[in-house]
């Protein structure tokens, strides 16, 4: 089996491991490390509700310290197949661009950090240090694109059940922006959903008096909640913010007032908040808002998505050094975008990410520089020379 960044991840594209399935993706993982000398574990989980999800975890040294790259093999659906001008998992090359599903969300980083830790040790070895101290691991999950109750979060905690200790992890998602080496994502923003919810009386739209029209209140409720900033940042976060995204009455007749209005909203949050304090500022200002007359109340989803940021320092600098060598750049240190695992990971060790340019995930004809995918392994490389060092 090649061990090289391109070969691993033509492999890994050729497994069409829509979440949940897995459909080969961890076989071909565990093949490899387990050829370089690594303990693997495959684990499943399971929880009523949810799809059963495979997991992969995978440790070469047994002392610190102790880098970890964690990612995902599961991928979004590939949309309409014929719209794709390469097939969305044959793992194509074409013009120097390497084609799938996954090829930059991120099976083209796993594939990077596998190829960088294999070419690492074959040099040192076989062992994370000459001395025979350190450890490298590999934190794989199937769950990353779903709804994450199956995967990382619950195979830390079997790790950690088994004495499992990380001193440092890097996460291969798709941080960079326009070209290799632009940004590390050092942190997240919290993500928690909400339902705005106003109570109205259903009538005839004749008798006005003898209703009561929620639609009105909803609209002088959204705007109230839209207007106010939640506040202004910080200099690792940009502000949080709230955004409507549906309003619905659920009415089919032109003739009725509705009985309610229904406005679906999700915020993006940072460390100025807790999940907690954020929701009792929105129902305060629901509360403020609405006054005695409107009958108005939030009803709020499950979060499993807090604010996170890993300080600048030590492990930082030792990413950026890696990525100055290869690229020429100096990285923005940026905490923008979604959610990612790593917002697991930071409970138990100092996490960044760092991966391929992310401007084709989730697309049609997804696809990365193979010259990107060997920078990054450069790059991952350089990090384990500095970090052993």
């Amino acid at each position: 089996m090649s061990t090289d960044a391109l070969s691993i991840a033509q492999d890994l594209l050729r497994c069409p491991s829509v979440t949940p399935a897995d459909a080969g993706a961890l076989g071909v993982l565990e093949s490899l490390l387990t050829s370089a000398g690594f303990e693997v574990h495959r684990v499943t989980f399971s929880e009523e509700g949810s799809a059963d999800i495979e997991n992969l975890y995978a440790r070469i040294g047994t002392s610190a310290p102790h880098i970890c790259f964690a990612g995902h093999t599961d991928v979004v659906p590939p949309g309409d197949e014929a719209a794709w001008t390469h097939g969305a998992f044959s793992g194509d090359v074409t013009n120097g661009l390497l084609y799938g599903r996954g090829a930059v969300d991120m099976k083209g980083g796993i594939a990077a950090s596998v190829a960088a830790v294999l070419d690492y040790l074959a040099a040192n070895d076989g062992k994370p240090q000459k001395d025979g101290g350190g450890s490298i691991s590999f934190l794989i999950t199937g769950d990353e694109e779903g709804i994450a109750v199956n995967g990382t979060v619950k195979l830390l905690q079997w790790a950690a059940e088994r004495g499992e200790r990380f001193d440092h992890c890097i996460v291969g998602e798709p941080s960079n922006v326009e070209e290799m080496g632009d940004t590390i994502k050092i942190g997240r923003r919290g993500s928690q959903s909400g339902t705005l919810v106003v109570d109205g009386v259903q009538g005839h739209v004749a008798y006005p008096h003898r209703a009561s029209n929620p639609v009105p209140d909803i609209a002088a409720l959204i705007t109230a909640l839209s207007s106010d900033p939640l506040d202004q940042g910080n200099a690792q976060f940009q502000p949080s913010n709230l955004e409507f995204t549906s309003v619905d009455v659920g009415n089919k007749a032109t003739n009725v007032i509705p009985a309610q209005a229904r406005a679906k909203f999700n915020i993006r949050f940072n460390d100025h908040h807790t999940q907690a304090s954020l929701r009792d500022l929105i129902d305060a200002r629901v509360a403020a808002a609405a006054g005695n007359r409107i009958r108005a109340h939030v009803i709020w989803e499950p979060s499993n998505s807090d604010s996170f940021v890993t300080k600048p320092g030590a492990f930082t600098d030792t990413v950026v050094a890696a990525i100055k060598e290869i690229t020429g750049r100096v990285p923005d240190l940026n905490t923008g975008g979604g959610t990612s695992d790593a917002r697991f990971i930071k409970n138990y060790c100092p996490v960044i990410e760092f991966g391929l340019v992310g401007q084709t995930m989730h697309q049609i004809d997804e696809h990365t520089k193979v010259s990107d995918l060997e920078k990054l392994t450069q790059i991952y490389r350089g990090v384990l020379d500095r970090y052993f060092a």
